[in-house]
């Protein structure tokens, strides 16, 4: 799956954003903040198919 990150620069951190799924994280570089939210993402995703499972 290919999902949009949008990165802006924070007080002290870049923010990241994937605005599909409404999910942020943020690192102190662009390359750590991006990371972060690809982690974010795939517990999102895991997480969203565990609970239609149950459903």
């Amino acid at each position: 799956m290919n999902f949009t990150a949008v990165i802006k620069k924070g007080e002290k951190q870049f923010v990241a954003l994937c605005p599909e799924l409404d999910v942020v994280s943020q690192g102190f570089t662009i390359e750590s903040a991006l990371a972060n939210l690809k982690e974010a993402v795939e517990l999102y995703i895991e997480e969203m198919g565990d609970a239609l499972q149950k459903a």
